[in-house]
């Protein structure tokens, strides 16, 4: 059974910074596309960022790439996002995912993966 779990959320104001993990469990990094998602107050959840495993093709929402920056430890079952220069418009519950190679890629990421963490929250204020 795949089971993720999200860690590293907080409050912190503009400019700061925060790392998230996510503990990873049931299923082989390279057989998948793992990524995160986000969803703010009133908004449609979207993708911010995935890594496909088996080929290291790595995926970026515009509003986020420079700025975010996604890793995977394979040994430790480990999803990272590193949040750098954050600003209020990142506020959001950010969920770590995990779907079929197929749903990530160079310049897309498919907004419906098949298993969802249950959330952390990232409050940046200004």
């Amino acid at each position: 059974e795949v089971h993720l779990v999200e860690s590293g959320g907080g409050s912190v104001q503009v400019g700061g910074s925060l790392r998230l993990s996510c503990a990873a469990s049931g299923f082989t990094f390279e057989d998948f596309a793992v990524g995160w998602f986000r969803q703010a107050p009133g908004k449609e959840r979207e993708g911010v960022s995935c890594i496909r495993s088996s080929d290291g093709r790595r995926y970026y929402l515009n509003s986020v790439a420079g700025r975010f920056t996604m890793s995977s430890d394979s040994t430790k079952s480990t999803l990272y996002l590193q949040m750098n220069s954050l600003k209020p418009e990142d506020t959001a519950v950010y969920y770590c995912a995990a779907g079929y190679p197929s749903s990530c890629g160079d310049q897309y990421m498919v907004q419906g993966y098949d298993y969802y963490g249950q959330g952390t929250q990232v409050t940046v204020s200004s």
